[in-house]
């Protein structure tokens, strides 16, 4: 690519190459007859050598700055130049070097002239407070994990010892049950005594829980049970802490961006891909502050939302306290998912075009693979994995909520798509409920069971008289009202 055949955007910029041990940066600069001047320099990726290089930087005015995402090793340098110049942090997949200019210096080279031809986007980065929250959220997500697999060997060693207090008890690490294991790590009790230590419901299946706790026991057993459980009741302790944490920083206010703020970061521009919609309906009521809302309303059978919705202004950004009890009003979502959706996109929606634009960067919407007329796969794109994980898993509890609009779009989604569709799409609605109700500042309300009846009754009751006629019937309809 010949930079005299492109116009120049940025006239000062530089490209760095970052890797673990050495940052590569190349400064190119052009000045008023159109001349472009470029310097390479080396330099370690010590915080002082990073200081230097954010001295030389600004010695040659350098005014914007790009970088690849490369792994953790941009965040130290992010964290130094941060605040001193305009920082684009390149998605690596989308800067393909040319063949044969393959070297550190070539690569900082090409990095800085796609910049000053301005052809490269920004990833959205978030200001540094909420990337101190998504540092909580997403260790906590992990510590929950090894929390599970570690109820999952407690289960093994259990069934090892031919002791079946899982077929018994739902819950082998609730309270009764994690106090009958420690009655039979101890071994001081025989099975009659440790099924009295069943609470509550569990008190009625006690002749149970005597034969379910009569095996075979040995001190191997006792030590491994007692290290798998101790080791969940630290990471417990660990989960309470950052949970702590997390709503101590959003109760203080420290998460909030400046009055000023127009953003929390730069978007990235692939994000403006639309998403198909077949099916996956989510919308938003009036747009009226402090009012109840539902989720955005399809217009018609294509699921898209209502024009009059796209073209109000959102307001400003929420406050991270409010945000937190605007989301946890959406079924599926707590104040443990509240916060870890919170951290990975902010409170402020401004930052994003549209919803169609969050859905699309969020990679929870069908992706667009269509060369000569041909659609080749609509399946969803690698993105943010972290959010997309806690709307999977919070569009899993939202279809649990009986007579709701969730369970009712899983269900009827599930029929024809399948329920790993299914599941996508109700995330995808409950990812653009939660932005119309943070940039209108609106309550959730619920649009009910029976809301895709009421919007195609004409529809729904031809097909119902289609399906009499098929076997054997003469349908009649008459009003309810005529008839009486």
């Amino acid at each position: 690519m010949d930079p005299r055949v492109m116009d120049v955007i940025v006239k000062r910029c530089a490209g760095l190459d970052v890797h673990k041990e050495i940052i590569v940066a190349c400064v190119r600069l052009m000045d008023d007859a159109g001349k472009v001047r470029k310097s390479v320099k080396t330099f370690k990726t010590m915080t002082g050598d990073l200081r230097r290089m954010r001295a030389w930087m600004e010695a040659q005015e350098v005014t914007t700055v790009a970088m690849e995402s490369t792994g953790v090793f941009w965040k130290p340098i992010f964290n130094v130049l941060e605040g001193h110049f305009d920082l684009l942090l390149c998605n690596a997949g989308h800067i393909k070097n040319v063949p044969g200019r393959k070297t550190d210096v070539k690569d900082s080279e090409w990095i800085a002239q796609l910049l000053q031809c301005g052809l490269l986007k920004g990833s959205f980065v978030p200001h540094r407070a909420q990337r101190d929250l998504r540092d909580l959220t997403r260790h906590r997500a992990q510590l929950a994990s090894e929390h599970t697999r570690e109820a999952n060997r407690i289960h093994k060693v259990l069934e090892d010892a031919n002791v079946k207090l899982s077929a018994v008890a739902s819950e082998v690490l609730g309270k009764s049950g994690r106090a009958m294991l420690w009655a039979l790590i101890e071994g001081r009790e025989n099975p009659k005594q440790m099924a009295e230590h069943a609470l509550g419901q569990l008190r009625g299946k006690i002749p149970q829980l005597r034969e379910a706790l009569d095996g075979h026991v040995t001190d191997h057993h006792r030590f491994l049970l007692r290290t798998h459980l101790e080791h969940a009741e630290y990471i417990e302790r660990q989960i309470a802490a950052l949970t702590e944490r997390i709503e101590t920083l959003i109760a203080t206010g420290a998460l909030d961006p400046a009055p000023s703020s127009t953003g929390d970061g730069a978007l990235l521009a692939e994000a403006a891909m639309p998403e198909s919609s077949d099916g996956q309906e989510a919308g938003a009521a009036q747009a009226a502050p402090q009012r109840e809302v539902a989720p955005p309303e399809p217009s018609d059978e294509t699921g898209e939302a209502p024009a009059a919705l796209e073209e109000e202004t959102p307001q400003g950004p929420v406050p991270f306290a409010d945000a937190m009890d605007f989301l946890d009003e959406i079924p599926g979502i707590d104040r443990v998912a509240a916060a870890a959706i919170l951290a990975e996109i902010g409170a402020n929606m401004g930052q994003f075009p549209s919803p169609q634009h969050l859905a699309s960067w969020a990679a929870i919407c069908p992706g667009n693979n269509e060369s000569a007329g041909k659609h080749k796969s609509g399946k969803t794109r690698k993105a943010n994995r972290w959010l997309k994980r806690v709307l999977t898993q919070a569009a899993w509890a939202a279809v649990h909520v009986k007579k709701s609009y969730f369970c009712a779009q899983y269900h009827r989604l599930a029929r024809k798509r399948g329920k790993k569709r299914a599941i996508i799409a109700v995330a995808h609605s409950i990812l653009l409920t939660a932005f119309h109700m943070l940039s209108r500042r609106q309550h959730y309300r619920e649009l009910g069971a029976d809301f895709f009846d009421r919007m195609n009754p004409e529809r729904l009751k031809q097909y119902h008289v289609k399906r009499l006629e098929s076997l054997g019937f003469n349908v009649t309809l008459e009003k309810a009202d005529e008839a009486a």
